[in-house]
């Protein structure tokens, strides 16, 4: 169970202050921009080749985030016609530090004891789980997405390991960031907190997304139309 600290959800980006670049380092060409439809500061990581530009949490790769919320939120919208790479440092209860990666390189799922590599797919269709094209660039139409990592889970599935903490987040080019955030909570995008309140989501553990974590929906919209949502 997350620390007092860390409950209802952490925002990471909030509680490590990115923007003082003391407790987070960047390499390359990261800025900070002001996102007139996102209301709000935006990070934008590119390079010629993923590795040379970055934004990484904690500073120092021997320090820990420690954080112990079940889900990861990346709110994140990668670079159109380019390519990303995510890595997440997560440590098991014995103490081994695996690294999951997922980029739109990877053609394929791949894994070793303490590494595992997920394709990433831009872009959902909008019939059912059908996906607009294969791993590879970016499309141009790329959209803000909430990617929503499940860590216990994951660990467990593929290493046969139970999960202990999130050590370090390295967010490489190329891609748009706006926000992460740990919490034991399923947060579903697009559902206010009367309509929770009516369909008893609470119950199965889900909540409504914090107001400073969501992307804007203007009046007559639909979060669904605007944004991707895609859960590991």
């Amino acid at each position: 169970v997350p620390a007092a600290w860390q409950r209802p959800y952490l925002n990471i980006f909030k509680h490590f202050r990115v923007e003082e670049w003391k407790r987070s380092a960047k390499e390359g060409d990261v800025a900070a921009l002001t996102d007139t439809r996102l209301k709000g500061t935006i990070y934008r990581i590119r390079g010629s080749n993923p590795a040379s530009s970055y934004l990484q949490l904690p500073r120092a790769g021997t320090q820990s985030l420690g954080l112990t919320g079940r889900y990861l939120y990346l709110l994140f919208r990668p670079l159109p016609r380019k390519h990303f790479l995510v890595h997440l440092d997560v440590t098991t209860e014995d103490n081994q530090v695996v690294r999951i990666s997922f980029s739109n390189l990877f053609k394929e799922f791949k894994s070793t004891a303490t590494w595992l590599h997920f394709p990433f797919v831009c872009g959902a269709a909008s019939e059912g789980t059908a996906r607009r094209g294969a791993s590879g660039a970016a499309p141009a139409d790329v959209r803000w997405t909430c990617l929503v990592l499940d860590l216990p889970s994951i660990v467990g599935l593929y290493l046969n390991r139970r999960y202990s903490h999130l050590r370090g987040v390295k967010l490489c080019s190329n891609l748009l960031v706006k926000n992460l955030c740990t919490s034991n909570l399923l947060f579903e995008p697009g559902v206010t907190l009367s309509e929770a309140r009516l369909s008893d989501l609470s119950s199965r553990g889900v909540a409504p997304m914090p107001r400073e974590l969501a992307f804007p929906v203007p009046k007559g919209e639909k979060w669904h139309d605007l944004y991707d949502y895609i859960r590991y």
